[in-house]
């Protein structure tokens, strides 16, 4: 019997595919969507960054102005001692969370609730951006990052401008020391060997020819140890060009 594909093993769960949850430093949510948050507005001064490895971009740390400390994604251009406002009544400014009634259309935003005091779930990832489109009696409409157009409850909350730590990819690795650290550190597999260049019993399309010897296609239903390839594809290959005729 063979051993079991990497995908197999992950969806056991074991320490090495888990993620290193314990040097995670702090949880990203807004605070709880309460009166003062909607009839109101809080302030608070942004008192230090904090370089958290459970994600690409910057965490700030906020003291609001009820001695309560939140933690946020950081926007890009945001400094120490910098003002945000927190709540239905808040200025439109760099870093503040409101909800999405409130938030002038064409205002970039981020880190967008999918229900209202879900605490923040879309468009959380580096560099990334939103944009509020339109609002109606019931929705606000906003383009993802995907370009498509995505309605959400007037009430869900977001931050205006852009996440920070864009262009992180854009710094050369140079190395493969360096590449191994990188991943390491999110207990993610580098490199990631190709199922053609294993052996047979480690993989479906593995043997000594490196070839798949096989049809890619596989059912969905298939059971998890032929599951690779291309699953449940409608077609592959080249799609055939079609060429009208003139006249």
């Amino acid at each position: 019997m063979g051993k079991r594909l990497k995908q197999q093993i992950r969806g056991r769960a074991t320490p090495r595919y888990k993620a290193p949850s314990h040097r995670f430093k702090v949880s990203i949510k807004y605070r709880s969507y309460d009166d003062i948050e909607k009839t109101a507005v809080l302030k608070g001064e942004v008192i230090e960054f904090i370089d958290d490895p459970a994600r690409y971009p910057i965490v700030a740390k906020v003291l609001l102005e009820n001695n309560e400390v939140i933690h946020i994604i950081a926007p890009e251009g945001i400094a120490i001692g910098d003002e945000i406002e927190v709540g239905a009544q808040a200025r439109p400014m760099l870093g503040s969370i409101m909800p999405l009634y409130a938030i002038p259309d064409g205002s970039y935003i981020y880190n967008i609730e999918k229900v209202p005091g879900d605490g923040g779930k879309f468009v959380r990832t580096a560099g990334s951006y939103a944009i509020l489109v339109s609002k109606d009696d019931k929705f606000a409409y906003v383009k993802m990052p995907s370009k498509k157009i995505i309605p959400f409850n007037l009430d869900c909350r977001a931050e205006i401008g852009v996440v920070s730590g864009g262009g992180f990819k854009e710094k050369p690795l140079l190395k493969a020391g360096n590449a191994y650290y990188k991943w390491k550190a999110r207990n993610k597999l580098w490199p990631k060997s190709r199922g053609v260049k294993m052996s047979a019993y480690d993989h479906p399309f593995g043997g000594k020819q490196h070839h798949e010897g096989k049809p890619t296609t596989v059912a969905r239903n298939a059971p998890p140890g032929s599951k690779v390839g291309h699953i449940a594809a409608r077609q592959t290959g080249r799609k055939a060009r079609k060429t009208k005729g003139k006249g």
